[in-house]
């Protein structure tokens, strides 16, 4: 399968409007950098992507109002039945212009100024940030780190945070970034049945749900329990999945009709999920035909993986990688070097001249750590880790 698709080829994107180069200079104060931090992958799609594209383009050149028609509807529906066992209705989705821009939406339309929302950090930093610039109280419920290094939701002390502060509106990040946790099922059973035992409203990030990685599955919250689907809002998209975050195509999924009803016509009626037209067709084409890429890229992935892992404890013992479960990210525990956050920081740009995510970002458990991006051609991969091994030795 993999032979279909060239995973080693390096595609020079520079001078391409490409946010990972062009925003060097401002996030890092170089411009010289390894990029790896942003979150898509340096891999052509598929090539079944970029022929609809094509197609549609040369095909029919005109490019007026557009609507999703019933068979964009229908790949969405069937992807997600087949692939996750995640069964809804065509009434029940709405189109969104991406997973951000979706959570600012739920935070307008679901909360107040003054409200609480609950996250669970580490976690993506846009959650804190689009809540609390639109004057919502953002609370931590921090994840435990386990005696094996990874990750668990303390629960108990959830229900402490929802029966004291009586929050709005809870993130869950399923599958959780930057860690790649897939949350179990009995994990989000627990979370939803306090979701609805204090009456809080849960967003379910779901955007890394099909790149699950070394036989785990996926499993959206709105499926293990009845109380799940009455208070969650999913979305989800294929930009990860398929390496087309800038064609702003997600989707959101509300089973729920009291929470359902109000939003998606609130969105209809402010035209908030109205898609372009190349994000329909590439979509579409994702959904149909883009299956044998995905196999190949998430095969390609966990090689990659598997190479961090081998140099780490090799070359660079200091840093330990801890093992995603799903996506192209891979959450790096830099604390056994023995320097401080700050100094990681200076390490990895300014001796490394790698630009990865800095831990801290994510939360203040994420001091001493960092967020690597392998979804790049293994040579690209290699010349990071001999970097950083060269940095740290020094």
């Amino acid at each position: 399968m993999a032979a279909q698709f060239d995973f080693d080829r390096v595609i020079d994107r520079r001078g391409t409007s490409t946010y990972k180069y062009g925003a060097l200079e401002q996030a890092f104060g170089r411009s010289d950098l390894l990029p790896l931090w942003v979150a898509d992958m340096d891999f052509a799609v598929s090539p079944a992507i970029v022929e609809a594209m094509q197609s549609r383009v040369a095909d029919h050149p005109i490019f007026g109002y557009t609507m999703p028609s019933e068979a964009y509807w229908q790949s969405v529906i069937d992807w997600q039945r087949e692939r996750n066992g995640f069964a809804f209705t065509r009434d029940e989705v709405c189109f969104i212009g991406g997973i951000v821009t979706g959570f600012a939406l739920v935070v307008q339309h679901f909360t107040r100024p003054g409200d609480k929302v609950v996250i669970q950090q580490p976690v993506y930093h846009p959650f804190h940030n689009v809540a609390s610039a639109a004057g919502r109280q953002v609370l931590n419920n921090a994840l435990v780190e386990t005696p094996d290094g990874f990750y668990r939701m303390d629960l108990e002390g959830l229900e402490r945070i929802f029966a004291t502060e009586r929050p709005q509106l809870m993130v869950v990040c399923n599958p959780h970034n930057p860690i790649g946790i897939a949350w179990e099922a009995h994990t989000l059973r627990q979370v939803a049945h306090l979701a609805c035992k204090y009456g809080v409203t849960l967003f379910s990030d779901e955007i890394h749900g099909d790149l699950m990685l070394f036989g785990h599955r996926h499993t959206p919250l709105a499926t293990v329990s009845s109380e799940a689907a009455a208070v969650t809002i999913t979305m989800g998209a294929p930009s990860k999945t398929f390496n087309i975050a800038g064609l702003k195509s997600s989707w959101c999924v509300i089973k729920n009709p009291k929470l359902r009803e109000s939003f998606f016509g609130w969105l209809e009626s402010n035209e908030l999920c109205a898609p372009t037209i190349l994000a329909l067709t590439a979509t579409e084409a994702a959904y149909r035909h883009g299956a044998p890429w995905l196999e190949a890229c998430l095969r390609y992935i966990e090689g990659n993986i598997g190479l961090v892992e081998r140099y780490c404890r090799d070359h660079i013992p200091g840093v330990r990688p801890v093992r995603p479960q799903a996506s192209f990210l891979v959450w790096l525990d830099c604390r056994a070097l023995g320097v401080s956050h700050d100094q990681l920081v200076d390490v990895l740009v300014n001796r490394a001249h790698l630009a990865l995510n800095e831990g801290a970002m994510f939360g203040a458990a994420g001091a001493c750590h960092a967020r690597l991006n392998v979804g790049t051609p293994r040579v690209i991969l290699e010349q990071a880790l001999l970097q950083l091994a060269q940095a740290v030795a020094t």
